[in-house]
């Protein structure tokens, strides 16, 4: 019955709510999007550029703090960027350059229609920022098109561990976001409501719902995962996993296969830009929306992570250009075996301000702390703070099986990779919170 729905939905009801209600363009950009997957690498390359000349034309005429940007940095036109290489050397955009020329970063003839929302500040940073209806309808396209890798097509039966609504949204809202998720056969549990104490009640909600597809943020799925494999419970079987909102580690990937017995699907993106990059059916690598957006990797050694500046090709109420959005990412390399023609990213290693300093001037990823710390017997849960670059506290959480070898090695490998000078401080918990968003970050970086 759920197959048949959804197949009614995606065939009848969603075009008739997108095209015919909405009046929106997205199932157009779908199916120009589908398409676009299997173009090779080098026709999506030259799509892009075409997209990326026609924003740089438009910035350069319409945007002042652009044109006012590019003119101090020697840029007599749009004709002096002639190339990926030149595009790579304008300015980059920060959060605080948005601050600071929010009105003059809009086009002068979208000013009147432009949709605004504001990011959660997981960085400790929030920002409002605009985009235009092209750019929304676009966005969920691609994200159509990236779930949809993982089997999750629109209209299948799917459950989402997400973050619920804040304040006090009135009756009349909660009454239409209810009849929005049923329509579009989705059942919503918020994950900032998780606690050790009803744990039980979100594994009852999977078995009573029995989706095809879970859809979570990272942290809370691999504390219920924990959890389940613990009490030795099981669960009804979903055909998928999605993860997003946080990096996934390997070994949170299998925490979450052993419990729920079904292949996760990573995702990687933003508020400011939605979807950004997606596994597909291989895993092994996250495909980048690269005829959606331009992404790249500043100062980044080949083989190394940089820092992500991302470009949105369809935004032109107020274009972001190579605006930088706090992440650490690391490039894939050769052709899937998909046979898409989209670019790669082997990893993404987490904010940069999650990422841990090194007196040398050098970057830690935080996955390394993962990676090291898996082996350690006894290790239930542990945290990295950084709020100097001559010290670091770990926090560990242990079930008492701990032993001073555990500890030795974790002092030993943490100091070969931040420099022996630094103090390297070992707390422990009987437990440590999540931040108030609900997320787990597993490293934590306070310098300013």
């Amino acid at each position: 019955m759920s197959d048949l729905y959804g197949t009614f939905f995606r065939r009848f009801l969603l075009p008739a709510y997108e095209s015919g209600i909405r009046r929106r363009q997205t199932f157009r950009y779908f199916r120009e999007y589908e398409r676009n997957q299997w173009l090779s690498a080098d026709e999506l390359q030259a799509l892009q550029w075409q997209k990326l000349q026609r924003l740089v034309q438009h910035c350069w005429e319409q945007v002042p703090y652009y044109r006012k940007l590019w003119q101090a940095a020697g840029i007599a036109g749009p004709e002096d960027v002639r190339s990926l290489d030149a595009y790579a050397r304008l300015p980059v955009l920060t959060k605080a350059d948005i601050r600071a020329n929010f009105d003059d970063l809009h086009a002068a003839s979208y000013r009147d229609r432009m949709i605004y929302k504001a990011t959660g500040g997981s960085t400790g940073e929030p920002l409002r920022l605009g985009y235009t209806r092209e750019s929304y309808e676009r966005r969920t396209a691609v994200m159509w098109r990236g779930y949809a890798w993982a089997g999750a097509r629109v209209g299948r039966r799917s459950l989402f561990l997400w973050g619920g609504q804040v304040g006090n949204p009135s009756p009349s809202f909660l009454l239409r976001e209810r009849l929005y998720h049923r329509v579009f056969a989705r059942r919503m549990l918020n994950c900032f409501a998780m606690t050790e104490a009803n744990l039980h009640e979100y594994a009852d909600a999977i078995d009573a719902y029995k989706p095809e597809i879970i859809v979570a943020y990272t942290g809370p799925l691999v504390r219920l995962a924990e959890w389940l494999i613990v009490e030795n419970r099981r669960v009804h079987v979903p055909a998928s996993l999605i993860t997003g909102a946080e990096s996934l580690h390997a070994f949170q990937r299998e925490i979450i296969e052993r419990a729920f017995r079904a292949p996760v699907f990573n995702t990687y993106g933003c508020r400011e830009f939605m979807l950004i990059a997606s596994e597909c059916e291989f895993r092994d690598r996250l495909h980048v929306n690269s005829d959606h957006l331009h992404v790249e990797l500043v100062n980044a050694e080949p083989g190394s992570v940089g820092e992500v500046a991302i470009t949105d090709l369809s935004n032109y109420g107020m274009p972001f250009i190579r605006y930088l959005n706090g992440d650490l990412a690391a490039a894939g390399s050769g052709q899937c075996a998909c046979g898409r023609g989209l670019p790669s990213l082997r990893s993404v290693e987490g904010r940069k301000l999650d990422a841990i300093h090194t007196p040398s001037g050098g970057i830690v990823p935080g996955e390394f702390f993962p990676h090291m710390l898996k082996d350690v017997a006894g290790l239930l849960k542990y945290q990295v703070v950084q709020r100097s670059l001559d010290s670091l506290d770990i926090t560990l959480v242990q079930d008492g099986h701990l032993d001073p070898g555990g500890l030795d090695y974790i002092r030993r490998e943490t100091a070969r990779v931040i420099g022996a000078d630094v103090d390297i401080r070992l707390h422990f918990a009987d437990a440590i919170e999540s931040s108030g968003s609900g997320k787990f970050r597993v490293t934590i970086s306070e310098l300013p």
